[in-house]
């Protein structure tokens, strides 16, 4: 029978070691890359597939909402994750691998900025969304972990949680959510 606690202590200290390995300089550019998105009424879009596809919402919520400003523009954001009967019919239709270029064909403009999740960095979907960026003339970002991946190669900034445990990863993700809404919501507030 596990002891919960231990393991509860095991966890914090594996969250710990992965914080302090990233790179906080990354950080920073993600930072001023989605600055500039509001900046300049850019559009900001993340992906990310099963608890990646649950971050991505999440981000696009907090970024839109918690960083907006009585009598400023507001940062958009938009989480392709989230139209179920969308996704549903270009996997059926077309296939799984481009549930997120097909929406971005739509709706993606130069210099939007296409921000993406996954734990592995390799997901086919996921690479391919961020080629396709790159290749329209948008900003990528990649939120990775394990080895990184093909995404945090290709991307124009990617933070790496170098961690191979999902739930690590997956919460770095998250604080990196939480740490670029609060820094962001300061910025926008001041300005």
């Amino acid at each position: 029978m596990p002891d919960i606690q231990k393991l509860s202590l095991d966890y914090f200290a594996r969250l710990q070691t992965m914080l302090a390995a990233v790179d906080t300089s990354a950080i920073a550019r993600v930072a001023d890359v989605l600055y500039t998105a509001w900046s300049q009424s850019n559009t900001v879009y993340v992906v990310g597939n099963g608890g990646s596809a649950a971050t991505a919402s999440h981000m696009a919520c907090d970024l839109s909402k918690g960083t907006s400003a009585p009598g400023r523009n507001r940062l958009r954001v938009v989480s392709l994750a989230d139209n179920v009967a969308w996704l549903t019919a270009i996997g059926n239709d077309i296939d799984y691998h481009s549930i997120f270029t097909e929406p971005l064909e739509n709706q993606f403009r130069p210099d939007d900025v296409l921000l993406a999740i996954s734990a592995s960095g390799n997901s086919p979907n996921i690479v391919k969304a961020v080629e396709w960026a790159n290749a329209h003339s948008g900003k990528t970002i990649a939120f990775c972990g394990f080895s990184g991946g093909r995404i945090n190669d290709i991307a124009h900034v990617s933070v790496h949680f170098p961690s191979r445990d999902y739930g690590p990863v997956e919460d770095g993700h998250l604080i990196l959510n939480h740490i670029l809404v609060e820094y962001l919501r300061a910025k926008i507030h001041a300005s």
